[in-house]
C-alpha cells in the first residue's frame, strides 16, 4: 500500500463515519426537495482513463430544459457548499478515486485531449485538486489542464496536505463555484476551441 493510499484511507474512512449524520440529513433533504433518486451516478474516467461510476448527491430536477432551468435553489446550495461531493468519499475508499488529484470529467472528453492534457489520467482522479484551489470553474480549460499536469509532475504527500487545507478554506468561502454569469459552463470541445469547464 502506498503512502498516498494510506492517507486516503486514514482520512476518508473516519471522514465518512464522522460525516454520516450530514450525509443522512443531506440525503433526506434531497429526497424531499427533488423527489426520488437521491444519488447521481455517472461513468467517469479514472486511472489511465478506465471508467468507474462516480457518486454524488443529485442537485438537478428531472425533465426538459437547460441546466440552469433544472437547478433549483436547493441544488445551488448543495453545490455552493460542496455537500453534493460527499458521497465521493465512498469512491475514495473503493480505490476509484483519491482525495487529491485531477477531477474526473466526462468520458466523451477523452478523445479531445492533447497528449499533454491526457497525462492528467496518469494518477487517480480526486475529490479536490491543484486546479480546484487555483480557480476551479472560473478558469479556462487550458489553464485547468496545465494545473492538472503540473500536479502529476509534482505530486507529493506534502502537496496533497496543502491542497486539502486550502480546499477547506475555499469551500468555506464558497469560492469559484461557477464561471462568471453561468450555472453550467460550456462543455469542452477540444483545445482548439478552448472554453470554460462544465460543473464537475
Amino acid at each position: 500500500m502506498t503512502a498516498k493510499r494510506l492517507l486516503d484511507l486514514l482520512l476518508a474512512v473516519p471522514g465518512l463515519v464522522v460525516l454520516s449524520p450530514v450525509l443522512l440529513f443531506t440525503a433526506l433533504a434531497v429526497r424531499v426537495a427533488l423527489g426520488p433518486g437521491v444519488l447521481f451516478k455517472q461513468q467517469r474516467p479514472g486511472l489511465h482513463g478506465k471508467p468507474f461510476n462516480i457518486l454524488k448527491f443529485r442537485t438537478m430536477t428531472d425533465g426538459p430544459g437547460s441546466d440552469a432551468d433544472r437547478l433549483p435553489p436547493f441544488g445551488r446550495l448543495l453545490r455552493s457548499t460542496s455537500l453534493d461531493e460527499l458521497p465521493e468519499l465512498w469512491n475514495v475508499i473503493r480505490g476509484d478515486m483519491s482525495l487529491v488529484g485531477p477531477r474526473p470529467l466526462m468520458m466523451a472528453y477523452l478523445p479531445l485531449y492533447s497528449p499533454q492534457q491526457a497525462r492528467r489520467h496518469e494518477v487517480l482522479p480526486g475529490i479536490t485538486g491543484w486546479a480546484q484551489i487555483n480557480g476551479r470553474n472560473a478558469i479556462s480549460w487550458e489553464e485547468r489542464f496545465a494545473l492538472d499536469v503540473w500536479y502529476v509532475d509534482n505530486r507529493s504527500l506534502r502537496l496533497d496536505l496543502l491542497i486539502l487545507a486550502r480546499t477547506v478554506a475555499a469551500v468555506l468561502r464558497r469560492q469559484d463555484i461557477h464561471a462568471i454569469g453561468d450555472v453550467s459552463m460550456a462543455e469542452f470541445q477540444g483545445s482548439k476551441t478552448g472554453g470554460l469547464d462544465r460543473r464537475d
